[in-house]
Order: structure tokens, then sequence, then C-alpha cells
């Protein structure tokens, strides 16, 4: 793969979500918050049971930008490093950057990609950061990737009820909520090893040692 991001991550930043799905326009609660990780698409939860053997990942909102919630997306790699927010007691993490302009920026911790201001010990504001970080310091995202074979929603995620009786049928047979995750690999340390790189080579670099 290396210095190219996997391509679930490429639909995850390319996608507008919250748009209104056109397969079921005319139905209710048909915005597009659900990135399907396998056909690389956002889906609305009508949509789900046509992708109930699929990796789906919701997209929230929070402060009118797109999150996902840290238990999910640390799945699929190696959020350290990453500034989280807590949203109805769960922590999230924003998906694209932020960019804040250097005026208002606080004398902590920055973003190394965006310069937003952030909280002792965190080094990224959002997800997309942190690749394009990698991506610039080390030329491949891959050491920084999990091994995730099946995520699927919480839950707790609303699924309409106005389906046909087959597919109610093979949804109760085959329910999107009853699932194993594969363990992530984090029995090797590369992936530790790279955060902790990562981290130190950020506090050499503002220190003037690079």
């Amino acid at each position: 793969m290396g210095g190219q991001k996997p391509a679930w991550m490429e639909a995850l930043y390319a996608h507008k979500f919250f748009a209104p799905c056109s397969i079921h326009d005319s139905a209710k609660k048909n915005q597009k918050n659900i990135c399907c990780l396998d056909c690389c698409t956002s889906i609305c939860p009508h949509c789900v049971l046509s992708h109930r053997a699929h990796r789906l990942l919701q997209i929230r909102r929070y402060v009118y930008h797109e999150v996902v919630r840290l238990e999910d997306i640390d799945k699929l790699m190696d959020c350290s490093n990453i500034q989280a927010y807590t949203i109805n007691a769960a922590k999230v993490l924003f998906i694209k950057k932020r960019p804040q302009n250097r005026q208002f920026k606080g004398s902590g911790n920055y973003c190394t990609s965006c310069d937003r201001s952030l909280q002792e010990p965190f080094i990224h504001c959002s997800l997309g950061c942190k690749v394009e970080f990698v991506l610039k310091h080390y030329k491949d995202i891959t050491p920084f990737l999990k091994v995730c074979n099946t995520l699927q929603l919480s839950p707790d995620f609303f699924i309409p009820q106005d389906i046909g009786d087959e597919e109610t049928t093979n949804h109760n047979n085959n329910s999107p909520h009853s699932t194993i995750v594969d363990e992530p690999l984090t029995s090797s340390s590369s992936s530790d090893n790279m955060s902790f790189s990562c981290t130190e080579f950020v506090r050499k670099k503002r220190s003037g040692l690079y």
C-alpha cells in the first residue's frame, strides 16, 4: 500500500454524508450517515439490510462537522495522539481537519497539520491530520492500520422498520448487531513504536532539533 490510503479511508474523506439517499428519496430518515467500508460508499439506514454482511461505520455530527466514535475507528487504525471529544457519553474523533487562524492559537499543543489549539498531550486534531502527517514524514500509512474483518453498527442505531417481510426475516437471521470483531494486530509493538516516534519527532522538531 505504501504511501497510498486504503480505499475505505479515501471514501470516508470524499463522500458527502447527511445528504438524502437517492435510492430512498421518498423515505423518511434517509440521510446517508453510514459509510460502507467494503463498498466504499455512503448509505442511509434504509440501505443497511443490503449491506448487512459488510463493515459499516456510523458517521455522526458534532458542531457541524462529521465525526466517528473512537471505539469504532480505533478498530481500523491507530488513533493515538488524536484529540477526542465526548458527545452523549461517547468519545468521538473529527474526520477532517478544521483549520484555525494562528491568532487564536493557544499556548499549549497545536495540530501538526492545521494549527488548531489542542490539549496536552495530543498533536492531531482529526483523523485526516494524523494521516497527512504520517504520509508526509513516514511515507507509509500501513504500520498504523489494523486488521478488522467485521465492523457493525451499535445496537442502539435506528434501522427503519418499513421493510418487506422477506428482508425482515433475513435481517433477524443476519442481525448486523450480533458480530465478533477481530482483534486488531496490537500484539506487535510496531504501531505503538511508530506512535511514540511520531510524538517524539514533533517534540524534537518544535525544539529546534530538526
